[in-house]
């Protein structure tokens, strides 16, 4: 890529629907990181203070609003596979199943024809949420991801814990270690 095709890039202003999501946003302090090209015309995909955002190439300006985000703390990985300007971003979501357990959605794929800056904005986003991690087994076979993370507007970092096999989160056995696991976590991260 050329100095000057680097610079159009990096001065290129974010379309009109992406610059009208962030204004809807009921965050004013939500700031755009980076975007990139989805294909076949289907819209952008834009990393924002807050997190990640699917911005419909047909979304009407009056529903700009509605357009979700994807907090990066909610982000289990996001895979990025290269193919010349674009590739595809494999986003795993986690969801709150109870507190402090939480389980992987399925995988998300955003395929883009030009990923701009977006891949080491997401990489780093991701990354920064994420303070602590270890696996740990259980009694049965599989194992589970202790993780601790720092939530926007939160002081303390929050400990969770994500089942390698959703299977296993029924089991009381595995649940029971799981807990205990994630007890001893937080009771050694915590200040005495």
């Amino acid at each position: 890529m050329s100095l000057l095709d680097t610079w159009r890039r990096r001065w290129t202003r974010a379309p009109e629907l992406v610059r009208a999501v962030l204004q809807a946003s009921p965050d004013p302090d939500e700031h755009l990181l980076g975007w990139g090209v989805l294909v076949r015309d289907e819209g952008w995909l834009v990393a924002t203070s807050r997190g990640l955002r699917r911005v419909p190439a047909d979304l009407s300006l009056d529903r700009a609003g509605e357009v979700g985000v994807l907090r990066w703390h909610e982000i289990g990985s996001a895979k990025w596979n290269k193919i010349a300007d674009g590739g595809t971003f494999e986003v795993t979501p986690l969801t709150e199943v109870e507190p402090g357990v939480q389980a992987r959605l399925p995988v998300e794929k955003h395929v883009l024809t030009d990923a701009r800056d977006l891949p080491p904005v997401v990489r780093r986003r991701v990354d920064q949420t994420v303070v602590a991690s270890r696996r740990s087994p259980l009694p049965g076979g599989g194992g589970v991801l202790l993780v601790a993370r720092r939530i926007p507007g939160q002081a303390a970092r929050e400990w969770t814990v994500v089942f390698d096999d959703d299977a296993d989160r029924t089991d009381e056995q595995s649940r029971e270690v799981a807990r205990q696991k994630l007890a001893d976590a937080v009771a050694a991260d915590s200040p005495e």
